[in-house]
């Protein structure tokens, strides 16, 4: 079992929470709790990672949230929150006053339909903008919700119903989507400087279905699930390459859910040395996984006590940063170091299964030089 090195800032009094959000960047991050000492009451915390220990500080508004607002954390340390406020979505930037919360207000969206709502994307690599998706019956719309010059704006509009969301590149520019059209799901690439162009990204198969869960703009390196192995499976690739999807066996447990969550940066020419963390659940509980596509073994780690499980990210020299919190340390980060990959003795190169991945569609980006 590999030792963790624990970073803490401690504070009292035992919360519940929802979703654990971090800046691209890392230096950032959001959640809603529920205290016991505040009431019971919802109310956001911001996260700040990037200096010598975390530390956390509550942003409590006048009124309690409702426990499905959603939050995130902008690079300014600002923090985006999503309220649905009667039919409509409104959004705002939280930030910390001295003793109180300020709140600037950014707008509000009327879905078309009662059912329809948005859906906060993954933090932007810049972290000056966010985003938000609105599914309907034939198509889906993508507003860009904070850091345009008047309020929400529709920037896109992608035929199909769309869900996931992956940043592509460090500018911006290029989100993958997870398109449901005509019965099957594939993964396109979606231009935001050329007025939402769509571009295939994923089609392993013609039948398959297809979806992108992380992506690493250093190396292009691509982390998904797909059925194309005759069930789901997770898979990986290289943006731009030629060579076909693979998906290792030892990424198969048996009765336990798999879902990656990190990658490792700044790689850069290396896409299969790149460490990736990868969240296990089971009926035994949830643990941590460490795997490496040149490794071909996956390492089971036990979780850090009061690990926001699913959250967390490598530094570039492999240390996988997890953020935890206990009665005891309010707000804490738990260091672990990327287990070695023991080399194995040279075999034959096995024989390729049925049905067998083709390689990637065409991209809009090609491999990093």
């Amino acid at each position: 079992m590999t030792a963790l090195a624990i970073e803490t800032a401690a504070g009292d009094g035992a919360v519940r929470h929802s979703e654990f959000t971090i800046t691209a960047d890392g230096s950032y991050a959001a959640r809603l709790v529920r205290g016991e000492g505040a009431g019971d009451r919802w109310f956001p915390e911001r996260w700040t990672l990037d200096g010598p220990e975390p530390y956390a500080v509550p942003l409590p508004g006048n009124q309690p949230e409702e426990p499905d607002a959603s939050l995130l954390p902008m690079a300014d340390g600002r923090v985006l929150i999503h309220r649905r406020v009667a039919d409509r979505d409104a959004f705002a930037l939280l930030y910390p006053t001295g003793p109180g919360t300020g709140e600037l207000a950014l707008g509000a969206v009327t879905p078309d339909t009662p059912e329809q709502h948005l859906r906060l994307l993954p933090p932007s690599p810049g972290g000056s903008c966010a985003y938000a998706l609105a599914v309907g019956p034939d198509s889906t719309a993508l507003w860009l919700v904070a850091g345009g010059s008047f309020g929400p704006e529709r920037v896109a509009v992608v035929k199909g119903r769309c869900s996931g969301g992956v940043w592509l590149d460090r500018t911006g520019r290029l989100l993958a989507l997870d398109r449901e059209l005509d019965g099957r799901t594939k993964t396109v690439a979606v231009d935001l400087e050329r007025g939402g162009e769509v571009t295939p990204l994923l089609q392993i198969t013609e039948e398959s279905e297809d979806r992108l869960l992380l992506a690493d703009p250093d190396t292009g390196l691509l982390l998904l699930r797909s059925d194309a192995p005759g069930h789901h499976r997770l898979g990986w690739g290289v943006l731009g390459s030629t060579l076909p999807v693979r998906f290792p066996e030892c990424l198969r447990l048996p009765d336990a859910a798999v879902t990656p969550f990190a990658v490792q940066p700044g790689q850069v020419l290396m896409p299969e040395s790149c460490a990736v963390a990868l969240r296990i659940d089971a009926a035994a509980g949830t643990w941590l996984g460490v795997w490496r596509p040149a490794g071909r073994r996956l390492h089971q780690l036990a979780a850090p006590e009061g690990w926001l499980a699913g959250s967390g990210l490598w530094t570039r020299d492999g240390v996988l940063r997890l953020p935890c919190s206990t009665e005891a340390a309010r707000c804490s980060v738990a260091r672990v170091p990327a287990p070695p990959d023991v080399p194995r003795p040279a075999t034959a190169p096995p024989k390729p299964q049925a049905p067998r991945p083709v390689p990637l569609a065409q991209s809009p980006l090609t491999r990093r030089s």
